[in-house]
This record gives C-alpha cells, structure tokens and sequence, in this order.
C-alpha cells in the first residue's frame, strides 16, 4: 500500500488557469474599480456640499460636455499606454488638428466632408510619424512626443499667422459650414425631437413657453460613449486587443510570439491622433473658429483621466471604461465646484491629489490580487 506522502505526490496539481475565483476578487482585478469607487465618493461629497440644481438634468449635462471631450482624448490616451507608450503631443494635435481644418474650410473653400476627411488623415500621419520615430531611434515615447509638443504648438502659431494675417484666432468658420448636413453629427445637440416629446409630456424641465430647458445630448457625448464602447470591445473581444495588452506587457514576448508590435504601436499613435483631431473639430464647429491655445495642457489631463481609470505607467493594464468614468470624475469636479462655495481653484489640488490616489490605489489592488511584493 502506497504511503500518504506517495499518493500526496501522485496527486494531480490543480490548474491554476481554471481557478474558481471569489466575485470580490474578480472586481478587485478590474482596472476600473478605482475610478468607479472614485466617481462614487466624488458624487456623494457634491451631493452633501452642491447646490440640488447639478443633478438635475441641465446640470448633467453641462458636466458631461467638457468631460466628453476630455473622455474622447483619454480613451485615446488609455489604449496607447496600455500599449506601453505615451502621447504628450495630442493637447497641441487638438489645436494643429484645429488649423488644418479651418484652413482647408475658409482658405481653401472646402466643402466640410473634405475638411474633415483631411484633417483625419493628416492626424493620423503625425501620428504614425511619432510612432515611427519611438520605434526607429528607441527613444522614450515621453521624449518624442514631448518635442512634438512644442512642434506642433508653435507650428498652429506660425499657421494661423499666416492663415489670418497676423492673428491668432481663425473666424469665419461657423458661415462656411452651416449648411452642410454633416454639421448635426459633429456640433450642437443631438435628439432634439425626443426631449420636445418629453418636454410636452411633462417629464423634463421646460420653460413656461413650453421649451425644454435642455433641448438635446451634446454631440461630443454620443462620440465618447460610442468610442468607449468600441474600445472596450476591441480590447476584450478582438485580436488586436489581445496584441494591444501583449505589446504593452511585455514586448519582446509579445514579437517572439508573433504579434507585429511595431505595427500596433504605431496604429496606437495614429488613432491617439485621430481622437484629438476629432475633438477639434467638434470644438471648433461648437464655436465657429479656431484659436492657438485650443488643447492647451488636454494631454496632461487625459493622462490624469486614464490613470484615475485604472491604466498603469508600466503599460500592459487598464480599460477604456476607466478611462470613461476617469474623464466623468474629471467633468464632474472641475464644473461641480462651480455648484458649492468653495473657491474653483480648489480644483488643481483635488487633480494632484485624485492621480497620486489613483496610482497608490492601482498599485496596492494589483499586489493584493497578484500576490507581488
């Protein structure tokens, strides 16, 4: 008869692979843990200290405006540094992107279609060229795109310069544009018709002419939330997410394996660019012109967005839906000061203070979870 510590031996070791795991544990393995507790314990101070009117629906959405806009960036932002890069260029690409498409639009009299088929194209070349320069000279992304910044903020300088005669705001934008059936899927409000609907049937705020007090969803909001999904899927569904996570982890692994990881991160860079262009167009179709300072510090802050949403410095983690609820936390603090008594200036502390949370939190949920030291 065989000993116990022979049968303890010939037992078969359980597959690690095929674990069962506690539903806590899944939860706390999610990147977006973080930022979904944040966006909880940001709503639940504001609605001790804020004025009931930033929950009701006007206030909702003069949140969700600016937070779309720096949502559409941090997604961007997130899937590139899940990729194991950074962009620092992409707050100046908004103000370039900005450029190019006013000028195509009134100096060159260009129909919108064409403007904003060029400007996309034109990002996505800037982009792929700071993709090429990080993986030809092997240096750091923060590097490259940091010269890039200052390239491409004085470039929009010396333009609009020469686009204006002198100035540095480009006008005439709004005229050039306003009949063209694009305008409504890039600016203004979308379903305008359901909120009459719900205007006349009693269940929004309207004014006593019967108006609704909040006539639609701003446009920039059905990108962000249509992009976040995209995103999502494509991390969690595809192949290309699979190659997105790998390239960022581990990027000799990830070649000796067979993913072309030269060619993801330079898509990366591409769509990084492509998501501040159509941020500027959607800005500059909002206000009918164009400006040098459009974008300014936006790269910071959808680095901020992406790492209070979960994403690691070291590349390889995170999700686009922290990056979501990153840039909601983001909207809700810089305009629910606004709502309280307390001095908006407030809101540079709360930023530092939220990101080095975010990372102290990331970090202790991953080594908890992973078991590292």
């Amino acid at each position: 008869m065989a000993s116990l510590e022979q049968r303890t031996a010939a037992a078969p070791k359980a597959d690690e692979r095929v674990k069962q795991v506690s539903v806590l544990t899944h939860m706390m393995r999610r990147p977006e843990l973080g930022a979904v507790a944040g966006l909880v314990l940001v709503l639940v101070f504001f609605f001790l200290t804020a004025d009931r009117t930033m929950f009701s629906l006007s206030g909702l959405m003069t949140i969700m405006a600016p937070a779309s806009q720096l949502g559409i960036l941090a997604i961007a932002a997130e899937l590139l540094m899940i990729g194991g890069e950074f962009d620092l260029s992409i707050g100046s690409m908004v103000a370039f992107a900005g450029l190019i498409f006013g000028v195509i639009l009134t100096n060159f009299g260009q129909p919108l279609s064409v403007a904003i088929v060029m400007t996309m194209l034109f990002a996505a070349f800037m982009g792929a060229i700071n993709g090429q320069i990080v993986i030809h000279t092997r240096l750091p992304s923060f590097i490259v795109t940091l010269a890039f910044l200052f390239i491409l903020r004085g470039l929009t300088l010396v333009g609009l310069k020469w686009a204006t005669g002198g100035s540095t705001q480009l006008r005439g934008i709004g005229d050039r544009v306003k009949d063209s059936p694009l305008l409504g899927l890039f600016s203004g409000d979308a379903l305008k018709s359901v909120f009459l609907w719900l205007a006349d049937h009693d269940l929004i705020d309207k004014f006593p002419n019967g108006m609704p007090k909040v006539t639609g969803i701003p446009v920039s909001v059905l990108w962000f939330v249509a992009l976040a999904l995209a995103a999502t899927w494509v991390l969690l569904r595809t192949r290309m997410g699979n190659w997105i996570f790998a390239a960022g982890g581990d990027p000799n692994a990830a070649r000796n394996s067979g993913v072309p990881v030269h060619r993801v991160k330079t898509g990366l860079f591409a769509l990084t660019a492509c998501a501040a262009a159509l941020v500027a167009i959607i800005t500059v179709l909002d206000a009918g012109s164009t400006d040098a300072r459009r974008g300014f510090q936006k790269e910071f802050e959808a680095i901020i967005a992406a790492v209070i949403g979960g994403c690691l410095l070291t590349g390889g983690y995170g999700s686009a839906i922290g990056a979501f609820f990153g840039a909601i936390i983001f909207g809700s603090v810089s305009i629910g000061l606004t709502y309280t008594k307390f001095d908006s200036d407030w809101f540079q502390v709360f930023l530092g203070s939220m990101l080095l949370l975010a990372v102290l939190f990331n970090n202790f949920i991953r080594r908890k979870v992973t078991g590292e030291r």
